[in-house]
């Protein structure tokens, strides 16, 4: 199975890198293809919402880094959605990549499986990420094979010591 995550920190080599490298070494383990996308520093605009992909086929009008992130997608079975949570819900990052899937709209997604990881340094603070995500995939119509938050992520590097880094590694094992 082919699998592109999608990691949604600014952040390089903070918690949420550190709980997806976990997640690719177990799905690496199983015999996966993985390919991880650092959105971090990447130049993708926010979706204009012109339309012009519904009448081209699924291709953005704008020529930024999503359009590689687009053909990763093409090529995926299965999609992670990997991010901090600030202010309650996923980072811009990650929404604006997500936004901008909206230019395979017309044509539809070769995936039709996905996982959620969040981390944040509170409990309770997961709920509209989530139900994004959900509604999300009912509307696509995507299997959600799972989705792990983990808390108590207070200080760079605290992924480290998480006890739930195990589920994360026995998540991309199972599949």
């Amino acid at each position: 199975m082919k699998i592109t995550i999608l990691n949604g920190s600014p952040r390089l080599n903070g918690n949420t890198e550190i709980m997806v490298d976990e997640f690719m070494k177990g799905a690496k383990a199983s015999g996966h293809e993985v390919d991880k996308i650092n959105l971090a520093g990447k130049k993708i605009a926010g979706c204009l919402g012109c339309q012009y992909c519904f009448a081209h086929g699924g291709k953005c009008v704008q020529n930024d880094d999503m359009a590689a992130v687009l053909e990763s997608l093409d090529q995926a079975d299965l999609v992670v959605f990997a991010s901090p949570i600030y202010w309650f819900d996923i980072t811009g990052q990650l929404k604006c990549a997500i936004d901008r899937m909206y230019a395979r709209g017309s044509v539809g997604f070769h995936f039709h499986k996905t996982i959620l990881l969040l981390d944040s340094a509170s409990d309770g603070v997961y709920d509209a990420a989530i139900a994004q995500y959900k509604a999300t995939g009912a509307y696509l119509k995507w299997e959600d094979k799972g989705i792990i938050t983990i808390p108590g992520m207070n200080e760079k590097g605290s992924m480290k010591e998480s006890p739930k880094l195990k589920e994360v590694y026995q998540l991309a094992c199972s599949l």
